[in-house]
């Protein structure tokens, strides 16, 4: 398929900007509240004035607004426009705009609660830490608004099926639906976990809560959250980046594979984050972690792919010799601005993919676990290629789909290049000093600098300070960004009638493939492997815990009763 423009109702362009910049505002608010936790951790603050001093409010703030609500607006906001332009099929506005509503009111009843200071819960909200009830119904909010979004699509593509026999869906739409049939699968347990023990428990209408079963199903939709996060990233590589740089995508069925492999091995590997959980029995944490390292093969195919996709194009511009095609990408083209967001955050994937591989192995993940080494890794996934990318992306549909020319090209441009600078060491600073001792999440009132602190170790300061340096970088980068897309959006408009495109790019080998044409097998492997992976672990939990936990408050060491 050839870059085409389509044409999307006014209504639904509305709909799409409103999911962009309601969820950029929390995003900032969300950066701003990590950049107070680094320099308060190095002592260069004593408290965050804009939660008004509560550590544990601004990373319950920083980790909510970033990891789930500003991810799961992109995600939705661009699969509405990049499913119907690829089927060139309209979408229904009253649903569109009814999921967008419950997102929104679900994120602002969250956000509300958290800046109150009722539900310093921290981003993974699992027992015994308690929020307000309003909170577990914002979240609920949000996720069926998503899926509601995402049923919204289903019809859309049965009637394109009945119109294109035999016609290969296209692969921007086959990442989209992988990515929210990887999500909805993923949030059936933390809805289970939400309206079954969490808003009971929060009412009142149960005193005490099984703690260790409130995590597993967190887990069972925690870890698949983050290929729900990177899916989308996924979509854009294997569909915008070659047609960017120039050239065209390798190969048309290592991209469907990497989609329906994901499907299969995203959700039976939450375990390995419980490896310290005494409840669950060694050899089903076994299993989670071979599942984990099955995992990692798609991301491997992808680096392969888009690397050969990448030397095309390079080459195809004039490169010589056996890395000449590096030096003919469009790393500082400032028409082609976008690439800069999608090749730092391949970059940055390198680093985490090898950290993940590292945190999926039990014995490393005895040493690492509850230190700074964490935030490290996963800011390396999550704040990289996922941030880069949803950003880049944001920019691109705000452009589109308000008619207006990117502004600040330049600061856009480079905007990806200093928060990657910015991240590396931010992350390195995390990762050394993990392996230093140095804990996460962990306040006893004084920053790691203090020397008055029980937590202050002098060993830790030039790691500590690299997190500063890096963070503040990192926050430089994403003002930069900010500025550019805000300008944008109250730019003038341009004149004629708004159409949209995308950059999407033709295979260079188009395989048949018929095997990955239908979701519908990987989707009963998954199951299957779903069913084999988690009863084991659920009947353990089951057996190995009696009674339950009253909640706790983290600025606390009393039980709430």
């Amino acid at each position: 398929m050839s870059e085409e423009a389509f044409r999307f109702s006014k209504s639904n362009r509305t709909l799409i900007a409103v999911l962009l910049i309601i969820p950029m505002v929390l995003l900032f608010i969300g950066v701003y509240g990590g950049l107070m936790q680094t320099l308060f951790r190095a002592g260069i603050i004593q408290s965050d004035p804009f939660v008004g001093g509560d550590y544990y409010k601004g990373l319950t703030f920083h980790g909510v607004l970033n990891a789930i609500v500003f991810t799961t607006f992109f995600a939705v906001a661009f699969a509405n426009a990049l499913i119907p332009y690829s089927l060139k099929k309209a979408l229904n506005s009253k649903v569109a705009w009814t999921s967008g509503i419950l997102m929104l009111v679900g994120s602002v009843m969250a956000a509300i609660m958290t800046m109150i200071g009722e539900a310093t819960v921290l981003y993974t909200f699992y027992p015994p830490l308690k929020a307000h009830p309003l909170f577990y119904i914002g979240l609920t909010l949000l996720v069926v608004g998503s899926w509601v979004a995402s049923a919204n699509w289903v019809p859309m593509y049965l009637t394109w099926r009945k119109e294109n026999p035999g016609k290969k869906t296209p692969m921007a739409v086959v990442g989209l639906f992988t990515t929210f049939i990887v999500w909805f699968i993923a949030t059936l347990a933390v809805a289970v976990e939400i309206l079954f023990m969490l808003l009971p428990w929060s009412l009142g209408l149960v005193d005490e809560i099984n703690v260790m079963l409130a995590r597993t199903l967190f887990w069972f939709f925690g870890h698949p959250l983050v290929y729900f996060w990177l899916l989308p990233a996924y979509v854009m590589y294997y569909v915008f980046m070659p047609k960017i740089s120039g050239g065209k995508l390798y190969s048309d069925m290592a991209g469907r594979l990497v989609f329906m492999m994901f499907v299969v091995f995203s959700i039976p590997v939450g375990t390995h984050h419980q490896y310290m959980d005494p409840a669950i029995s060694s050899q089903w944490k076994l299993l989670h972690g071979i599942f984990t390292f099955a995992v990692a093969l798609p991301s491997l195919i992808t680096a392969f792919t888009l690397a050969a996709s990448l030397e095309y194009s390079g080459k195809k511009n004039g490169g010589k010799g056996l890395f000449g095609w590096m030096w003919k990408q469009p790393y500082f083209d400032k028409e082609k601005w976008f690439f800069a967001y999608l090749i730092t955050g391949l970059l940055i994937f390198i680093f985490g993919g090898i950290g993940g591989i590292i945190n999926a192995s039990y014995q490393m993940n005895t040493i690492v676990h509850n230190t700074a080494w964490v935030p490290g890794h996963f800011h390396l996934t999550v704040a990289g290629p996922v941030m880069l990318a949803f950003l880049g992306g944001s920019l691109y549909l705000i452009s589109q789909f308000m008619n207006k020319e990117v502004r600040l090209k330049t600061w856009a441009l480079f905007s990806p290049y200093i928060y990657t600078i910015g991240l590396l060491i931010m992350s390195y600073g995390l990762k050394i000093g993990g392996l230093m001792g140095m804990p996460r999440r962990t306040n006893t009132g004084a920053s790691y600098a203090n020397p008055d602190s029980i937590l202050y170790q002098a060993d830790w300061m030039v790691y500590i300070n690299l997190t500063v340096v890096g963070g503040v970088i990192m926050f430089i980068g994403i003002v930069m960004y900010i500025a550019s897309f805000f300008t944008t959006v109250f730019s003038k408009s341009k004149e004629g009638e708004p159409v949209v495109t995308f950059p999407i790019s033709e295979p260079l080998h188009d395989e048949p493939a018929p095997w990955l044409r239908n979701f519908k097998p990987y989707i009963v492997i998954a199951i299957i492997l779903i069913v084999l992976s988690y009863t084991p672990v659920i009947y353990d939990v089951l057996q190995a815990t009696y009674g339950g936990s009253p909640p706790f408050s983290p600025d606390s060491p009393v039980p709430l009763r």
